[in-house]
């Protein structure tokens, strides 16, 4: 495994998705308890993803729900990973986008 100075690290994307989430429940002008209430989440786990940055999957997306978010998570895992460009023509071909 390799790493490069500019990839971000696990707590990196984990911290940037709680400060999105923070900017998305203040653009609804909801309070963390708001938010508890509307999402089914303990307020505890509201404020302990806003602080350290933690939570549960579950709660997470119960929060992109209450928030109008969930469509958010549909691009998760989605993209195919491909070893070889071979890979790739091969996929391009099963789906019927091969070159003529």
């Amino acid at each position: 495994m390799h790493f490069l100075l500019d990839e971000p690290l696990p707590g990196d994307v984990t911290k940037a998705i709680a400060e999105r989430m923070v900017q998305r429940r203040k653009e609804h002008h909801m309070s963390q308890p708001q938010l508890a209430k509307a999402s089914n989440v303990s307020l505890g786990s509201i404020r302990r993803f806003e602080q350290i940055h933690e939570i549960s999957l579950t709660s997470l997306v119960n929060i992109a729900f209450a928030l109008g978010c969930e469509a958010d998570f549909a691009s998760l895992f989605a993209n195919p990973y491909y070893e070889t460009l071979e890979d790739v023509e091969a996929a391009r071909k099963r789906k019927g986008g091969g070159r003529s």
